[in-house]
């Protein structure tokens, strides 16, 4: 570009001195008298030759332009050229390979966190498959060394075992469900039901457990039966873990766990309410992360998997509706979702 304007200046300049020869001869008359339309001609002349000197320079300038650009595009990535791109400038070729860097760096950022997803997820599996099988390990490696003759020992010790093998089963099952979830791969069985009927069924379900923990199980609702369209099965795991969460999270003698229906138009918005311990707010954005804990003292305690929130995330989205939560440290929390209302 420089060089083409370099060159341009020079023509003018070039072409302003050839008019000056012309004033300086006419005054000296020593060309003037041969003929009166001399100094015409000339003019006329010193015009052509700067029209095709600049038409020169532009078929020069677009030639090796060109040239620099197909040289460019072979070394460049095929995204960013294409057959059309034969009148594509530097220029613009300039900016497509800003815009392919922006999203090169963006890619590598997305890398880079999914990299680290990756190891903090193999690390957390790790720990949570080690715990239950040292136990059994250990358990196991008692009774060979005799305690199997202690009818006591043994029975508690095999009782251990059975926990832990349950704890196992629990969490490869729930990696099961959730890698099939996200990989779209279960089919949801939509039914016609009453979500307040199934709301109870679960309260039965988990009535020893709530009364184990001092907890009190309420729905309250305005109609006495609200008809949903969904996959019953999984609605019911949906219920189950948030209460059971609740239940779980209870840190007070006068805990509770209220499950809220209400008619909004085609929707039925349901709310699992505690007035547990609450969730700290930096940790907030993060419960729906595999493995993440609240409390990791008292999860592994209970002997959840640490899957069951993901789960619930995942299967909502199964349904195309998300779950909000809102919570108060030490003062309880609140999980909110929607579900198609029957017709």
């Amino acid at each position: 570009m420089k060089f083409y304007r370099l060159t341009l200046v020079a023509s003018c300049l070039l072409t302003l001195v050839m008019f000056l020869l012309v004033i300086i001869f006419d005054s000296l008359k020593e060309i003037y008298y041969k003929t009166p339309f001399f100094k015409i001609g000339l003019f006329i002349c010193i015009v052509l030759i700067f029209i095709i000197n600049y038409v020169v320079l532009e078929l020069l300038f677009n030639y090796y332009g060109k040239k620099q650009v197909r040289t460019i595009s072979e070394i460049l990535p095929q995204e960013m050229v294409n057959d059309n791109d034969e009148n594509i400038t530097i220029k613009e070729l300039g900016e497509r390979f800003s815009d392919l860097n922006q999203q090169k760096a963006s890619q590598i950022d997305m890398m880079k966190e999914m990299e680290s997803y990756r190891k903090e997820y193999i690390g957390n599996v790790s720990h949570e498959l080690k715990t239950p099988l040292f136990s059994i390990q250990g358990y196991v490696e008692t009774l060979r060394e005799g305690g199997v003759e202690n009818l006591g020992i043994r029975d508690k010790y095999l009782e251990r075992i059975g926990i832990s093998v349950e704890r196992l089963i629990a969490i490869v099952t729930d990696l099961d469900m959730i890698n099939r979830l996200e990989a779209g791969e279960i089919n949801l069985t939509v039914s016609r039901f009453d979500v307040n009927l199934l709301i109870k069924e679960i309260f039965d379900l988990l009535d020893l457990e709530a009364e184990k923990n001092n907890t009190t199980l309420q729905i309250q609702t305005l109609h006495p039966q609200i008809f949903v369209d969904a996959d019953k099965q999984k609605i019911s795991q949906v219920f189950i873990n948030l209460i059971s969460n609740a239940i779980h999270y209870a840190n007070r003698q006068e805990a509770k766990v209220v499950v809220k229906t209400s008619v909004l138009k085609n929707k039925v918005l349901i709310e699992v309410i505690d007035n547990g311990m609450g969730i700290k707010p930096e940790i907030l954005p993060r419960i729906f992360e595999r493995f993440y804990r609240v409390e990791t003292s008292r999860s592994r305690r209970e002997g959840g998997s640490g899957l069951g929130l993901a789960i619930v995330k995942h299967i909502l989205e199964a349904h195309n509706e998300n779950i909000t939560v809102e919570s108060v440290y030490l003062e309880g929390t609140k999980f909110s979702f929607m579900l198609e209302k029957s017709k």
